[in-house]
């Protein structure tokens, strides 16, 4: 019998299909991240089935016994705490496991975070690409930024509640300042769009801190104005012998060139050197 990848509500409790329903009724087991999250959803639905704990800390563990099932015959059903298992939640070791092994697996359409977000930004939804949760840790963050610099489209991130400012922050840093709106709390009561660009949203952060689930979608990076290396220079020399502060240079060349904050820096910092060997 199969494995079924099951969908969850992300938020309404009406946004599971039929056959989502059907699949839970029917399964001999149901593996969930958290039972307690299930058992409402569950309840909700009158069904009563055996659940199994299934997540992040167990998850290479129960893959082994979850295949002994499969092996005799059962169907397990696997679910996360909301959407589809295996993207940002538990479930890919199972699915794998259960593949390489050769039994039957079937992933169930349904709820997702990812496409609302796509649409209600407003944003080209081709090309896109879905990235997820950047990696915690600072320096690996910023690396896999610097390998979406030479995407052009449209990319979706998944935000955590806990310090979303520092992970805008390296955006800005890394990809410079791009159009993007922020989707909080998506398909619950609550949903709320914020629109605006990283800089800007940033900025909000550090005035009102935003609560939730959010899913952050930056849009297509600005196409850089076509201009010289000589006129570029002139351009830069202008706005020092204005008196700009240097913050202020940065964010006019961040947003009328559509160069990164970090190349702007070097720029400002390489041309005032310049002036001062002179």
């Amino acid at each position: 019998m199969p494995l079924l990848v099951v969908p969850t509500p992300i938020g309404n409790m009406e946004d599971i299909t039929l056959r989502a329903l059907r699949a839970l009724r029917e399964a001999d087991v149901i593996a969930c991240e958290d039972t307690r999250r299930t058992l409402k959803i569950l309840s909700r639905y009158g069904i009563r089935r055996p659940l199994l704990s299934y997540h992040a800390f167990n998850e290479k563990e129960r893959a082994q016994d979850l295949a002994e099932r499969l092996s005799r015959g059962e169907t397990v059903a696997l679910v996360s705490d909301a959407g589809t298992p295996g993207i940002s939640d538990p479930g890919y070791e199972l699915i794998r496991h259960s593949l390489e092994a050769g039994y039957e697996v079937d992933v169930l359409p349904g709820a997702t975070a990812v496409v609302p977000a796509l649409l209600l930004s407003g944003f080209p939804p081709h090309p896109f690409l879905f990235e997820g949760f950047l990696p915690k840790r600072k320096g690996e963050r910023r690396r896999r930024l610097e390998e979406l610099r030479a995407f052009g489209g449209t990319i979706v991130f998944y935000l955590s509640p806990h310090g979303p400012g520092k992970v805008l922050g390296d955006i800005l840093e890394v990809l410079g300042n791009r159009p993007a709106v922020i989707l909080r709390e998506i398909s619950k009561l609550h949903q709320e769009r914020i629109p605006g660009d990283i800089a800007s949203l940033l900025a909000s952060l550090d005035e009102v801190p935003l609560k939730g689930e959010l899913v952050l979608v930056t849009g297509p990076a600005a196409v850089t104005r076509d201009i010289s290396d000589e006129d570029f220079e002139e351009v830069l020399l202008g706005m020092l012998e204005e008196g700009l502060p240097e913050k202020e240079v940065v964010r006019r060349l961040v947003e009328e060139y559509g160069i990164s904050k970090n190349k702007a820096k070097r720029l400002l910092l390489g041309k005032k050197c310049e002036k001062e060997a002179l």
